[in-house]
C-alpha cells in the first residue's frame, strides 16, 4: 500500500460525540420502557408456575385421600407435601405449605406464599391458596380469577 492510501482521510473516521450521545439517549429510553415490562412478565410467569404447582400438590392430596380415605394420614404417617420439581424451582419465589400447618381428616388448604422480590412486586395477588374442593383464593386486592389464570 502506498502512503496516501494509509493516511486517514478527514471526516471518514468513527462517530462524533453527538452521534454517540443520541444513541445512548435512545437506548436509555428503550430500557426505561422495556425493563418494567420484562419484570412484570417475570412476576406473572412465576405466579402462573406457583398456581400450577399448587394444583399439582392438590392432586397429590387427592391421591392420598383415594388411598387412605383421609387427608391427614398417608400410610399411617402424617401427610407432608412432597418435594416436587416445581417446589424446588420456585423455592426462591414461593413457599408451599398447608394453611393450618397440617391437613385435617376431610379438608386441606395449600398456600403458595410469595417471598423475596416476588412478594414486593406481586402484592395485588399475594398468597395463592387452593382447598380440597378446588376453591382458589388470593390474599391480595385482585380476584382469584385474575390471579389464577
Amino acid at each position: 500500500m502506498n502512503r496516501r492510501m494509509r493516511a486517514r482521510q478527514p471526516g471518514s473516521g468513527g462517530f462524533t460525540l453527538v452521534e454517540l450521545m443520541i444513541t445512548v439517549a435512545i437506548l436509555g429510553i428503550l430500557m426505561s420502557v422495556a425493563l418494567p415490562s420484562y419484570q412484570s412478565q417475570v412476576v406473572r410467569a412465576r405466579r402462573a408456575s406457583a398456581a400450577g404447582c399448587s394444583m399439582e400438590l392438590a392432586q397429590f392430596m387427592e391421591r392420598v385421600y383415594a388411598s387412605n380415605l383421609r387427608y391427614d394420614q398417608n400410610a399411617g404417617a402424617a401427610t407432608a407435601l412432597p418435594a416436587t420439581n416445581c417446589r424446588n424451582e420456585l423455592s426462591a419465589s414461593y413457599t408451599f405449605a398447608f394453611a393450618t400447618g397440617q391437613p385435617q381428616a376431610r379438608t386441606f388448604t395449600i398456600t403458595a406464599t410469595p417471598g423475596g422480590g416476588q412478594a414486593t412486586r406481586d402484592s395485588a395477588c399475594g398468597t395463592l391458596s387452593i382447598d380440597q374442593a378446588g376453591a382458589k383464593g388470593v390474599s391480595g386486592t385482585n380476584t382469584a380469577a385474575q390471579c389464577w389464570r
